[in-house]
């Protein structure tokens, strides 16, 4: 600890950021000084427990005190709060770990992996948008973001190279391998790739990368949003995930790990005929088959499906998905299959990386002990499609709205088992009645359609 303590003031950190994440996939936290950095890893530091999103705790009682323990692996000095190091804690509650702290849940999931031997590495890849207010108006921060087609626009990147770079910097530092940085398919929307990781760093890293676009944004006059659809007429922000499945992992030997969704032939070669292995197209198939349940939690908002809907936009497609299929290098199913891994590619902005993976590991692990069979390969563009030729080959749609994605994750027991009895209560709670505001709520559309016109 004194070691730790002498180089981060070497290292010109006076001060830590105690930082969990909600129900909500925000970053909460509170600065403690650097002095009082042992019991920041040993006891946490404590909050109001009610006053956290998805909680469910008391405002009494030895439960009403929610204790945010921290790790030391995961001290990061962060560039753009000089003088501060982010730390990640879990949530802990009366001594014990905080069975509804999100973190808390995907560490219960990657234990059942554990007890084969198994590990999940995911890569994410999150979408935003860069927006300012223009009136009563949201549009993007640059102005002049205004092609048809404006995926991989350079001209865009290079008016926001500041910002563009001084994420990149912060990332690295963060000690994130930031693979690539690309303008998306709407104005003013962007995306950021990732090498991919155990899945419990990846969250972490997602969860580093908004606290740094966030701030780095707001620094130069901009808004960073990662709601899913911002714009009618335009894609909105996925956050697609890629997964693979592994075996023999050791931290001091990363090369023994062998991806168990790698297909291989009866001689052990690599079978570069077919994408997936056994265990990978089981795998593949419990997400599917749980696909419904699912998208409540990677579709958790009203507006998450307005982007989960078929329709033309400003750039020719949507890219979301809408029905639970899945196909070689298809980017119109909900899963892509590639070999050796899938994406996944329901997953919207608004996700918290930490439930989606942990809800993912529950669904791929019912598929392998079921032996699930992998349905037919779907080469078509679900785009294009009939609705109903879709339908007559077995392919069932995702949810239409965030009522009916709240429904199936309450009838889907697994899925509710692997998320725990106070987080399934609280989420379901907590987005049902925000179900009900959105439907009271009188939209300016509404005024502008109807006030007249009868």
């Amino acid at each position: 600890m004194k070691d730790l303590i002498e180089r981060l003031r070497n290292a010109g950190v006076h001060t830590l950021l105690a930082q969990f994440t909600d129900m909500h996939g925000v970053a909460k936290g509170k600065l403690v000084p650097l002095s009082h950095l042992d019991p920041l890893l040993t006891d946490g530091v404590g909050f109001a427990g009610p006053s956290i999103a998805g909680t469910g705790l008391p405002r009494v009682g030895p439960r009403s005190e929610y204790f945010a323990r921290g790790y030391a692996s995961t001290v990061t000095a962060l560039p753009w709060m000089p003088g501060v190091a982010r730390v990640v804690c879990d949530g802990f509650v009366n001594g014990q770990p905080f069975d509804a702290c999100p973190r808390q849940v995907l560490k219960r999931a990657m234990a059942r992996l554990a007890e084969r031997g198994w590990h999940l590495r995911t890569g994410i890849e999150p979408e935003f948008f860069l927006l300012r207010r223009q009136g009563e108006r949201w549009v993007s921060a640059d102005a002049q973001d205004r092609l048809d087609k404006p995926s991989y626009d350079i001209k865009s990147l290079a008016r926001q190279t500041d910002f563009l770079h001084a994420l990149h910097d912060a990332l690295v530092q963060g000690g994130l391998d930031v693979l690539q940085i690309d303008h998306e398919d709407a104005h003013g929307q962007y995306e950021v790739n990732f090498g991919f990781d155990e899945a419990l760093a990846s969250a972490d890293h997602l969860m580093l990368f908004k606290l740094a676009a966030q701030a780095l944004a707001e620094a130069r006059g901009m808004v960073f949003s990662m709601m899913p659809k911002p714009f009618y007429d335009q894609p909105g922000s996925g956050m697609h995930i890629h997964v693979s499945l592994w075996s023999g992992w050791n931290p001091k030997r990363p090369d023994n790990a062998q991806c168990l969704f790698v297909p291989h032939r009866s001689d052990g070669s690599i079978d570069l005929e077919r994408r997936l292995s056994p265990i990978g197209e089981h795998f593949v198939a419990g997400v599917l088959s749980h696909s419904a349940a699912l998208t409540a939690l990677v579709a958790p908002t009203v507006n998450s499906y307005k982007r989960l809907r078929l329709g033309r936009s400003r750039s020719g497609t949507s890219w979301a998905p809408t029905y639970a299929a899945h196909g070689t290098n298809n980017r119109t199913a909900a899963l892509r299959t590639l070999h050796g891994r899938f994406e996944w590619r329901v997953p919207d902005a608004s996700a918290n990386p930490y439930l989606a993976t942990a809800a993912l590991i529950a669904a791929g692990i019912d598929g392998v002990d079921r032996k699930l069979a992998l349905p037919p390969d779907c080469s078509d563009d679900l785009f294009d499609l009939p609705r109903q030729q879709v339908l007559e080959r077995g392919i069932q749609p995702l949810p239409c709205s965030l009522g009916e994605a709240l429904d199936a994750l309450a009838a889907d027991g697994l899925v509710c088992s692997a998320l725990g009895e106070t987080l399934t209560s609280e989420f379901l709670r907590l987005k049902r009645a925000e179900v009900a505001e959105y439907e009271q709520h009188v939209s300016d559309w509404e005024m502008q359609r109807y006030a007249t016109a009868f």
